[in-house]
């Protein structure tokens, strides 16, 4: 090459170019470009558009999530309420004590240990057994009745000395009952009456644990009334509305709703979180959501009930009257509670 002319270096380049330029003819030439052309041109234009991951699709993301809190939302007025896991402290030794409660519907006992911290825990319990009341005919009966009952107390262990008879605000005024306390006052036994404000404060002392004193309240659905009651401080607000048996004085589930919201309405807000729950309609709706023994059983909601019994379907109306009142969402039902053995809590 460096033997070569410059006129035979420019004559070979010229050759090279020709080359070139008659291959890239023969290849396509222009139609070449122009089919390349639009490849390019959407190349270019694709690296500058927002990629599907791109920051610039925030707003579709937005979207996406307002509806899905909306159905989060739907969802959750739906679920359950919170898992309650309270367990209640057991008795340190303690002593046996019992019970017996003269309601509207009959007799209930309950045999508790408690000890001096009045921790307690229930030992037995008999619920509803009318035929003691109900075959009691003259005051012989009455007696002969009340000896066996007390006696299987004793059996049980219970000193004769810690065995307290109450009888519920709503049994005050039922003949028979009066017939009974006359008879157990020849057996050198006292029988304590209740007011019904007293009964809810009682319920609280049974029912209530202290770490729930500040931000819940209890209900007792009774056969002849309801109690509603909270702490205020140091104090026990308690108030009193219809019980289960209101049908068959012929009042209204509408007239009875409107006095229980109007009595629930007065729970203050920050006692809502929970309401622990006695009473015979709420144990019936406890039955069928009960897992095993456990001792709290949180109720499913109003409107998941269909009850058939007349007294059943009449302190439902109660329960879903406080719910809807008080926005609670979370009812438990103690197994062991009553208000007597509250009563017995105020005993040295």
């Amino acid at each position: 090459m460096q033997r070569l002319t410059v006129a035979g270096r420019l004559l070979i380049t010229a050759l090279i170019l020709a080359g070139i330029f008659f291959a890239f003819r023969y290849f396509g030439g222009n139609e070449a470009l122009r089919k390349l052309a639009p490849k390019d041109k959407e190349a270019a234009e694709s690296q500058t558009l927002p990629s599907a991951d791109d920051k610039t699709t925030e707003p579709a993301a937005e979207e996406s999530t307002a509806s899905s809190s909306g159905s989060s939302d739907e969802a959750s007025s739906s679920q359950p309420g919170p898992a309650f896991t309270y367990t209640a402290p057991e008795p340190q030794n303690g002593v046996l004590k019992g019970v017996v409660e003269m309601g509207a519907s009959g007799f209930n006992s309950f045999i508790v240990r408690i000890d001096d911290q009045k921790r307690w825990k229930l030992e037995k319990a008999e619920f509803g057994n009318s035929l003691v009341q109900e075959n009691m005919a003259s005051d012989e009966d009455i007696r002969a009745g009340l000896k066996s009952y007390i006696g299987k107390m004793l059996d049980f262990g219970v000193g004769g000395r810690n065995i307290q008879f109450v009888v519920s605000s709503g049994a005050v005024k039922i003949e028979s009952t009066q017939k009974i306390i006359k008879a157990l006052k020849t057996l050198n036994y006292v029988v304590n009456t209740v007011t019904p404000e007293q009964e809810g404060s009682l319920a609280l002392r049974a029912v209530l644990p202290t770490e729930y004193y500040d931000n819940s309240f209890v209900a007792d659905i009774g056969s002849g009334n309801t109690k509603i009651s909270w702490k205020e401080g140091s104090f026990t607000k308690a108030l009193e509305t219809y019980g289960a048996k209101y049908y068959g004085n012929g009042t209204s589930d509408e007239t009875v709703a409107a006095d229980v919201k109007a009595k629930a309405k007065q729970v203050p807000s920050d006692h809502r979180k929970t309401c622990f729950i006695i009473g015979g309609v709420p144990f019936e709706l406890a039955k069928s959501v009960r897992k095993g023994k456990e001792r709290y059983t949180v109720l499913d909601a109003p409107s998941a009930y269909k009850l058939e019994n007349a007294k059943s379907k009449a302190g439902l109306n109660i329960y879903k009257s406080i719910a809807d009142a008080t926005g609670c969402n979370q009812f438990v039902f103690d197994w062991d509670a009553n208000f007597t053995i509250g009563y017995l809590l105020t005993l040295k």
